[in-house]
Formats: C-alpha cells, structure tokens, sequence
C-alpha cells in the first residue's frame, strides 16, 4: 500500500488525471491535482462519450497507411495534416511503428489494457456513486448504401476487436433509427461490450465531487516546468511558487512533452484534434452512440445534449482550428436530417497522440519519483480507470507486466 504519509502531485485534471488521482486516494495517498482548466474544455469532457473497448488496433497500422489517401479531408475523409513539415519528426516515427512486427505487438499490448478497461470503469462508477453515468448500452455503426454496408461490415468482421462482438443491427433497431432521419440507411450492425458515459460534464462533477470529498486539494494553477533539485522533484507554477511533494505523476496530455522533454525525456506527442457540434435542442431518440460510417462522424445523445464529433486533425498545440471541420460536421448533420434546432455549440481539442498509438504509462527510470500517464490519443475516456488503476499498483512499488510496453523509455534512451 501507498503510506499514508506520502503525498503525489497530479499535473493534468482531465479523465485521466482525476482518475489516477482517486485511485491513489484509494491507497492512502495525500493527493494534490494541479491544472487551470476551470471552464472544462479539455479533451476530457469534448469527446464522444464512447468507451471503445473494440478499438484494440493501434491506428499505427499496415492497414491504416493504405487507407490514408483515401481517407484525407480533401476526398471527404476524416484525416488531415495541418504543418506538415514542422510535424515531419512525428510522422517518420508513425511510419516506422506502423511495420508490421511493431503493430502485432502494440496490438498485443493494448488488447490487454482494454479487456480490463470496462470492468474498471464500473469499479470506478460505483466508488462515484453514480453508477447510472455508466451506460453498457453498446453502440451502433450504420452505412447509407447497400456497397459500403457490405464492404464496412467486411472489414469489421476481420478485424481483432478484442472482448466486444457485434450483430447486425435488429430490424426494429434500423427502424427505430431511421425512423429519426430521413436520409435512408442499408444497413448496420450493434455492438456489445462497449459502453457510453451518460455525460461528459456530470462525470467531470462527480470526479471532483469524489476527490475533494476524500480530502484532495485542487490548485487551478499552470505548470510551468518541473524542477530538479539534487535529485528531487518540485513542480514550479505560474507565479513562481514551487511545489513539493514526495511524488509526482504527469497527466497533462499534449503538454506533457513541454514538461518532461527538457528532463531528457524523450515525448514525441503530437496534438491529434477533433471537432465536435453540440445542440442542446434536439429530438433524437435515446439511442446507443451511432457512427455514420460513411460520414466518420459519432452521434452521441448526452444528458446536455446531443452531439456530433469528429476528425483526426494532426496539428501544433498552438495552431488556431480550422472553421471548415465545423462547416463539414454541420453539413453532414443536414444532409442526414438530424433532428436538432438552433444554433450549436463549437467545439475543439487536442487528443496527445504517440507515434505507435499507445499509451504512456509508468514510472521514470531516472527519477524513480516521477511517473506519468498521457498520450491515450483516442482512447482517453475509455482507458482512465484502468490507467488509475494501473498507476496506484505501480506507486504502491508493485511490478506489474501488463504496463511494461508503455514505458516511455520505448522511444529512446533519457538524454
């Protein structure tokens, strides 16, 4: 067990921060979270919703690097590539993980990870005393002609998809879902084992609802940098004041790098946005999250409202976004006939994103105080349990294997 005396510093309140944090809470450590996002747009609370425990292939694949030509914003697709030479370090690093002997095992890999990752994340919703937040209702994929039916439901039928499976979707189902839109569907299929969380914000209370009530500290203050001093950790702020504790663990996504780099620990993240429209008046039926696959784009009906996400946008941090993703998604929304009015909500954020797709979790071989977890890219909600639980076994000195191919070593040696 962690004693009850030491206390860890959380740099990054996000899912994943707040996550690890009650984790650590659980095992008799003092826990200090430390970020200024007070108004929650971090990529935390823009998401999906979905927990995607089918998405155990690593986006670093042969597979991918086929389709990315025809996946490109310019023919209608998901992907683009804004400052393509400044992000030319990172690319070759992708190209590289994405041979075919480094995708088995980063599948390998993250497959484990995931198969634990709906049973921790129902461990956690009871700890919250929410267990209503966690909706194991699956979720749908549907396609607007009979060819790319046939050829979706192929494709997913080869693919690992770890302890999900899935059906055709039930003929009431299809009904029922176009009976909300009036541009017509062929065809779907429904998954079980995959979940959604009822609202990304009213987690975001609930979290730190849980957190303070177990005697946490909340500083909504920027890290600037962390300082070593004669082997000794401390996380200096905004103005100045240098923080101390007897651990610290990074949890800041995409800026995580600006963090550890200047350690001599190599972080090569990248800022992998997405986009999202959220319209508060709405009439979509209370329906699983559906993808339009044809569209790449989520439906997801939140408390709040309803919400339409997508885009795999790699960019600098500080790169303004791109109003025409928005003008796409609303578009896409139009010519599907969504039943929303208004004007909706915009929305953008950075997912951290590693070059192989997978996560870093662990604990730093220079600086046996300082451990981390960020760079989940896509699977940031539905890895955030697991991940605080994972880290809280390896604070409490437990070796534990299943962690060991996200070791941020992976990617070169401290400088």
């Amino acid at each position: 067990m962690t004693p009850a005396s030491d206390s860890v510093l959380v740099v990054g309140a996000g899912v994943v921060g707040h996550a690890c944090a009650l984790a650590l809470q659980q095992r008799g450590a003092r826990v200090t979270l430390v970020d200024p996002d007070r108004a929650r747009i971090a990529p935390s609370w823009g998401n999906a919703g979905h927990i995607a425990t089918e998405q155990t292939e690593p986006l670093a694949s042969p597979a991918m690097l086929r389709s990315a030509l025809r996946r490109h914003v310019a023919f209608g697709g998901p992907l683009d590539i804004r400052n393509p030479i400044a992000l030319a370090p990172w690319i070759a690093r992708y190209l590289r993980a994405c041979t075919p002997s480094t995708f088995k095992a980063g599948q390998a890999a993250l497959r484990g990870l995931l198969a634990d990752a709906l049973p921790a994340w129902r461990r956690l919703a009871t700890r919250l005393e929410v267990p209503q937040l966690l909706r194991e209702t699956g979720h749908w994929v549907c396609w607007e002609s009979a060819a790319t039916a046939a050829r979706g439901e192929r494709a997913w039928r080869a693919t690992d998809i770890g302890t999900t499976r899935f059906d055709a979707l039930a003929t009431e189902h299809l009904a029922r879902l176009q009976g909300a839109i009036p541009a017509p569907l062929a065809g779907g299929i429904a998954f079980e084992g995959t979940a959604q969380i009822a609202d990304p914000l009213q987690l975001a209370e609930a979290l730190s609802g849980a957190f303070e009530h177990a005697g946490g500290e909340r500083r909504h203050e920027t890290v600037e940098a962390l300082v070593e001093e004669g082997g000794h950790l401390r996380v200096r702020i905004g103005n100045g004041d240098l923080l101390d504790a007897d651990r610290v663990l990074v949890c800041a996504g995409v800026r995580s790098r600006d963090l550890l780099e200047p350690l001599g620990i190599r972080t090569p993240l990248v800022a992998e946005r997405g986009y999202h429209l959220q319209w508060s008046d709405h009439d979509w039926p209370d329906l699983p999250p559906v993808v339009f696959e044809d569209r790449s784009m989520i439906v997801t009906r939140f408390s709040g409202g309803l919400r339409a996400a997508g885009f795999v946008e790699y960019a600098r941090r500080d790169t303004p976004p791109d109003p025409r993703k928005w003008q796409r998604l609303a578009h896409h929304v139009e010519q599907l006939g969504l039943p929303v009015r208004g004007e909706p909500s915009l929305w953008y954020g950075a997912r951290p994103t590693l070059p192989d797709y997978l996560p870093a979790i662990g604990r730093s071989r220079r600086f046996p105080a300082l451990h981390y977890a960020f760079g989940h890219q896509h699977l940031g909600l539905t890895l955030a349990a697991v991940t605080g639980e994972r880290i809280a076994a390896l604070l409490d000195g437990r070796s534990d294997a299943s962690v060991a191919a996200f070791a941020i070593e992976r990617f070169g040696r401290h400088r």
